[in-house]
């Protein structure tokens, strides 16, 4: 149910935090818009207007807000369930019924919510996934499958050889054969991202608004012939830190291993924009010329275009030869902030 501008209103003046997400209140006065638990001085109903997403502000000319941040850790994980995923992490067999969760002081119906609106599963599917992940990997390393399942929090191999041949069309005995693409939401200050691995390295960083995405995910599964599924990879350790030293603008180039797979082609086009300096810009007509052939344009701005490493593989720094910015699968709201980011920490 669509909430009222009257209800909107209340929740700003009562500074209620438990709207953070679902709307952003711009000042008509100040051209500043911020979150609904700001605690600057509320203006008069007449000079505000509510907005769905803080990009809806930017496109309609507002600035962020300098006390309340509403760029920073946009659609962030709640800290209650922040915590339950970093002790799934380091426990995969942990298994959370709904009394634990309200033990904790967390309503089931409020994370099952959650869950559905940012992973597209419930939370206990969550844990099943996560636990199945854990497994599968176990058996990859040599484990048994009985050895794999119980550690795992399985209580019956019927029902852990049922969930696994759900997630991977394979019994858990005939999966060595098999891949996973590790997934994971990673929170930054231009919104939520998030990021797939295999061992060979990162293979996507996208933004989760991304209207590309369930394509890009089909792409990979097909490609690598794996299986996309919630768990942890030791390349995300590296990409998180990596990512938090970009943002405060203390690294300007990456290191955490990548894995694009794509035509030769691309992989050119790829490698090239890797070579575009921090703070600078370059015009696709330039990017084709540099890989010698200046009349590939199109060809060089499709290849951009699948490019699915976000900000590692920067192809927010590719403007039109007018200068004007182009297409960017995050938004061009968010490429003009890359760029200005970028330049001011040049």
């Amino acid at each position: 149910m669509e909430l009222s501008f009257d209800r909107m209103y209340k929740a700003s003046i009562e500074k209620d935090a438990t709207f953070e997400g679902v709307f952003f209140t711009a000042v008509k006065t100040t051209g500043i818009f911020c979150r609904p638990s700001c605690h600057a001085r509320k203006p008069k109903p007449e000079n505000i207007e509510f907005f769905p997403t803080s990009k809806a502000c930017i496109l309609k000319g507002y600035r962020p807000c300098k006390v309340c941040h509403p760029l920073e850790k946009l659609n962030q994980t709640p800290p209650a369930i922040r915590q339950l995923l970093q002790e799934l992490s380091a426990d995969p067999g942990t298994k959370y019924k709904d009394a634990d969760l309200i033990k904790r002081g967390i309503e089931p119906h409020q994370i099952r919510r959650w869950f559905i609106k940012n992973h597209g599963i419930t939370f206990h599917a969550y844990q099943r996934m996560f636990r199945i992940n854990s497994a599968f990997k176990k058996i990859q390393q040599g484990e048994s499958v009985t050895e794999a399942a119980y550690d795992a929090g399985f209580e019956s191999l019927s029902g852990f050889g049922d969930s696994f041949k759900n997630i991977f069309g394979v019994s858990p005995k005939k999966s060595r054969a098999q891949r996973v693409i590790d997934l994971k939401r990673l929170e930054t200050p231009l919104g939520t991202m998030y990021a797939c691995a295999v061992e060979e390295g990162i293979c996507l960083l996208e933004f989760t608004d991304r209207k590309m995405l369930e394509t890009e995910f089909r792409y990979l599964s097909r490609t690598l012939n794996a299986t996309i599924v919630q768990g942890d990879n030791p390349h995300f350790d590296t990409l998180e830190s990596q990512l938090k030293n970009y943002f405060e603008g203390q690294r300007k180039t990456f290191t955490v291993p990548l894995h694009t797979p794509g035509s030769v082609f691309q992989q050119s086009v790829w490698k090239a924009l890797q070579q575009v300096p921090y703070g600078t810009t370059q015009t696709y007509k330039t990017q084709a010329s540099t890989l010698g052939n200046p009349d590939a344009v199109r060809a060089v701005a499709n290849a951009n275009g699948m490019n699915k490493i976000s900000i590692l593989i920067p192809c927010h720094r590719i403007i039109g030869t007018n200068g004007n910015l182009t297409g960017y699968g995050g938004g061009i709201w968010r490429k003009q902030w890359l760029l200005d980011f970028e330049k001011n920490n040049s």
